[in-house]
Parts: C-alpha cells; structure tokens; sequence
C-alpha cells in the first residue's frame, strides 16, 4: 500500500527563523506493510499494548488473510498503531472493519499525545470508512474517566456511539498496582484476605510457567470446573492455546499452577502486555475445592506483576447478575469498578451499514438466545445436585 503524508507547511515569515531549528513534523500512514515479527516489536514501544491487538490473537481468531494493520509515524518513528479484522461476505465492496481495543497510541514512558489519537481516528476513517467503503467499529482500549477515554471520545467525535446494552459493555474491576505490597494486601476486603491467609497454611505450592504443558494442566483443571458448573461462556480454551503457541515469548500468557502434593489444584492465565495485565482464565479441580488455591494464585500473581513493574492489573469482566458468584470474588480484590467506553461506528456506504448492521441484530440475538438457555440448564443443574456455583 502507498504511504499517505501529511506536513503542516503554513508558517508565517515570522516563524522563517525559528524553522532552521525547528520544523513541522511529516506524519505517514501505511498500511499492511507491517509483518507479524514487525508488528509485536512495534507492540513493545506502546503502554496500551494489549493481547488483543496481537498478530497471533489476530491470526489464530480471525485468519492472517482477514485482517489490516495500520501505522502511523511521525518523523519516521512509529506513534500509534491498529489491527483490524475485515469481513467482507461477497468480493463486492461491502462489509465490516472491526478495530478491538484499539487504536493503540499511548507511547511507553511518554505523556499521553492527543493530536496523535486524533491523527490515528483521521487514519482509521480515511482509510476504512473513505477508501474501502467499510462500516468500521472501533471498541476503545480505555475505560470512562480516565484520560486516555476523554482523548479518544475527542479525536473519534465524528463517529457515532453504539447505544449502550449487555453485549457491547465490558464492565471490570481494575487494579492499580502503585501502592506496595503490605498496602495491597491491606486493602483486601476482609474474607478475601482470610481465604488467603487459610491457603498459605495449607502447604500448597505454586509452579509459574508460559508453555503449553502448563497450559495443558490448566486445561484439564478447565474441562473439570465446567462439567461441574455447567457455566455460561464465550471462551474456547483451546483457541488459547492456539494463541498462546503463536505468541513470541515476550508476550505469552503468564500460567500458574497451584499443586497440593504434586496434584493440580487451581490455575490462573494472565495476559502482560504494556503497562497492564488482564485476568483471562481461572480454574479450580475437582480436588481443588477447598485447598484456597484460586487465592494463593492470585496473590501470587500481584506480587509477580509487582516486580515487573506492571501498573494496572484488570480483573477480566464483572457481571453481578448473571454471575454472582464471580463478581463477589474478584471484588474482594478492593479494585475500582469501571467501565470501558462504548463502541463507536462509521460508515458511509448504506450497503456496508445495512448488511453489518443485521448481521450485529441476529449475532446479538443468537447469543441471547443461548445465554437464556445456559441460564435455565444451569439452575436445574444446580437443583439436582444441590452444588453451589
């Protein structure tokens, strides 16, 4: 693809002398020009790096065929970046441009640069929504009040919020790492604290890996917890696994494995990636049901992120009502409850919007449907075998 330029030219004769030392920056898009190798070193330089902006989430969940990489660089060092997924169901020139946690524009150890957020959401629309006559849809990796959500509702103002409901709101408790362990710890609310301190005395230890025999035991662990709940999820482990193999070592899920005499009791995947970590997966055996290992892995895991300086841990999703259980869990974490910003749309190809517009309709519908069936089977599983959730 050609690389599109941009240079602020319009300094007055006043300004002629200042411009011998300094001048307007050159900003360049390209577009599909970045590999895979490429793209998760570019992914180093970013502190709202995140798994779902990789080449292997992309490539595993979606097809290398499937998706456009988008760059933009000012005087030639790269300031944000984008993976989207395109879906296009005809060779016509319709379909979707789907951009998950991103644009990522946040530069690791820099202040946070606005005009580079709204020269990456100019990219994105010229780009997608001008030249490729798209519906695109952007889900932002930043959460309501924070600075990074306030610059990126500015620079994305032309596009349209999608109106908020259950499936496109991703609510969390998140983390902040900042404070020291002894204050952290603290901070627990007052039974979570007791459960750990009861797995500390159980004699239980915890084996800390990134490959897939690990993954394999978590796994396991997985398989046995849900044919116990029978709970509702989206989650295919084994497509993690498959992410996880494609992953470059720097940015594999971090596994723990909680073990009660040489035996698997509870295990937790985190994804690192800048400056956060996201809580992906947690599984607790048959075995593991009164060991406290789903705690001890935990804590665990903070003081790890702790020592490699990761600010914000994200709990991976709340949802008091149709998961209690859950959601009291991660809340005895002490974290902030927030919410990330809602989608946000463009399209100027009625065909585009239409056909993506439907497709969202019955997308959202079959999973109602299925939610509404998971819910049911569950309750009568519970009902006969009287097992709490």
């Amino acid at each position: 693809m050609p690389i599109l330029m941009d240079c602020d030219t319009n300094a007055t004769a006043g300004n002629e002398a200042t411009e011998n030392t300094m001048h307007a920056p050159i900003w360049e898009v390209e577009v599909d020009r970045a590999t895979p190798e490429q793209w998760a070193e570019m992914l180093e330089l970013l502190d709202d790096a995140n798994i779902y902006q990789t080449a292997a989430y992309g490539g595993v969940r979606w097809g290398e065929k499937n998706l456009s990489r988008l760059v933009l660089k000012r005087d030639g060092e790269v300031a944000g970046i984008a993976q989207l997924r395109i879906v296009r169901p005809t060779p016509l020139r319709f379909g979707m441009a789907y951009l998950r946690w991103g644009p990522l524009w946040a530069r690791r150890g820099r202040p946070l640069d606005t005009e580079v957020c709204v020269r990456m959401a100019r990219a994105l629309e010229e780009e997608y929504v001008g030249n490729r006559r798209l519906f695109l849809r952007v889900l932002p990796n930043a959460f309501v009040g924070t600075p990074r959500a306030a610059a990126m509702r500015a620079a994305f103002g032309r596009l349209e919020a999608e109106a908020v409901v259950a499936e496109n709101t991703y609510r969390t408790f998140v983390l902040d790492l900042a404070p020291t362990l002894e204050e952290l710890r603290k901070g627990l609310h007052k039974t979570w604290r007791r459960h750990l301190s009861h797995s500390e005395k159980n004699s239980l230890t915890v084996v800390a890996g990134s490959g897939m025999e690990e993954y394999r035991t978590f796994c396991k662990m997985y398989h046995e917890m849900w044919n116990r709940k029978t709970f509702e999820t989206t989650v295919d482990v084994a497509e993690f696994g498959r992410i996880q193999e494609s992953l470059p070592e720097p940015h594999r899920m971090r596994i723990l494995i909680c073990e009660d005499k040489s035996v698997a009791v509870a295990g937790l995947v985190v994804s690192v990636l800048g400056d956060s970590a996201i809580y992906l997966l947690a599984a607790t055996s048959n075995d593991g049901l009164n060991s406290g290992g789903a705690y001890l892995t935990q804590w665990t895991m903070i003081k790890w992120l702790k020592e490699k300086g990761i600010r914000w841990y994200d709990l991976g999703g709340i949802d008091p009502e149709r998961n209690p259980g859950v959601y009291q869990f991660k809340r005895g974490f002490a974290g902030t409850d927030v919410t990330q910003l809602s989608p946000m749309v463009a399209c100027r190809s009625k065909l585009s919007s239409a056909v993506v517009k439907a497709g969202l309709a019955i997308q959202r519908a079959v999973r109602g449907s299925r939610s509404s069936a998971a819910r049911t089977g569950h309750a009568a599983k519970r009902t006969e075998t009287s097992e709490p959730a």
